[in-house]
């Protein structure tokens, strides 16, 4: 760790050097948009490991061989006149959800209004000390996040653009004593505040099952593998939504969310979140904080969402879980 830790901050500033910048990780981290005000820095004070050398940081996903964006002709967004209009029923992005007279905590329009008019409430909240946090009813839903994009005519300032805008949290990759690394938040999060998405290459599902077989452990690799599987249907006219699902696999380049553990108690929850609603197959994974987190508090979110093995299940070949909270399940799949 801290010879590639010298040679980044010693050799890297100077032009006969420039050939190592490509394959280091704070050259790659410094190139993200956002390193001047959320960084992601990488500390290890507990050993010599330094990241895997293979392993590339990278800002959005890359799509593998054999997936696809939907054609232009099929890509749509918003044409709403201004911001505040999304959240009226007429807003295209929220086409897909029912309409709410109200939100869950009552500051973000007139309730008594008789003549207000019907809305689609975004995700998040809109005003006050809770704007842009995620709305507490969908801490623990299912629900996908539905969001405005860059295909759409409203501003970058939209309230419905939370995961769009991207990280604001700086973010610091470290070495654990007993977990390999980890990732911690270098501010205090509000509960329901946006933290990053996970990212990687995107690929079939057939080139997930072949890197599972590749792999020397199996269950290794399904740390690294999350399928994009919420609108998935045998019966959806989208031909794309109909087969098994698409898969992305941080292991080889992702951003520093691929570094966070599981925890049976975790802080953060995954979301699916849809911008052009023609990309519905690849969907991001959002994270979002589901409770008020520590500045310097480890960051953890649950590998399976709450799904436990059934308990007759057999466990020899599964994977233990080292989380050590107090609701551990013991085993991750």
């Amino acid at each position: 760790m801290e010879e590639v830790t010298s040679r980044h901050f010693f050799r890297h500033g100077k032009e006969q050097y420039a050939h190592e910048r490509d394959d280091c990780h704070w050259c790659q981290l410094r190139h993200f948009p956002t390193d001047g005000n959320a960084p992601v820095t990488i500390v290890n004070e507990v050993d010599d490991q330094a990241l895997p050398r293979g392993f590339r940081f990278i800002n959005s996903n890359v799509l593998g061989d054999g997936v696809r964006p939907a054609d232009v002709s099929f890509r749509s967004g918003c044409d709403c006149l201004d911001s505040t209009s999304c959240q009226f029923a007429g807003c295209q992005c929220l086409a897909e959800l029912d309409e709410e007279n109200d939100s869950d905590d009552g500051s973000d329009h007139d309730e008594d209004a008789v003549d207000a008019p019907r809305r689609k409430t975004y995700a998040y909240h809109m005003h006050g000390a809770k704007a842009g946090l995620l709305r507490s009813r969908l801490h623990n839903s299912k629900v996908p996040l539905y969001e405005c994009h860059q295909g759409c005519s409203c501003t970058t300032d939209c309230p419905n653009r939370v995961v769009e805008r991207g990280r604001a949290v700086p973010l610091q990759i470290f070495r654990t004593t007993d977990r390999g690394w980890g990732v911690r938040s270098q501010e205090a999060l509000k509960k329901g505040q946006f933290v990053d998405r996970y990212v990687g290459e995107i690929i079939t599902s057939a080139e997930a099952d072949r890197r599972r077989d590749a792999a020397a452990v199996s269950q290794r690799k399904d740390v690294y593998l999350f399928a994009l599987d919420k609108f998935t249907h045998p019966g959806s006219l989208d031909p794309r939504l109909r087969g098994p699902p698409l898969e992305v696999d941080g292991e080889f380049m992702s951003g520093p969310t691929r570094f966070i553990n599981h925890s049976c108690d975790p802080n953060l929850r995954i979301f699916a979140r849809v911008g052009d609603h023609a990309d519905k197959h690849l969907h991001d994974l959002a994270l979002f904080a589901i409770r008020d987190i520590q500045r310097g508090e480890e960051l953890t979110f649950d590998y399976v969402d709450g799904v436990s093995q059934d308990p007759d299940d057999e466990q020899d070949g599964m994977t233990p879980c080292l989380c050590g909270s107090s609701k551990c399940r013991g085993y991750l799949w």
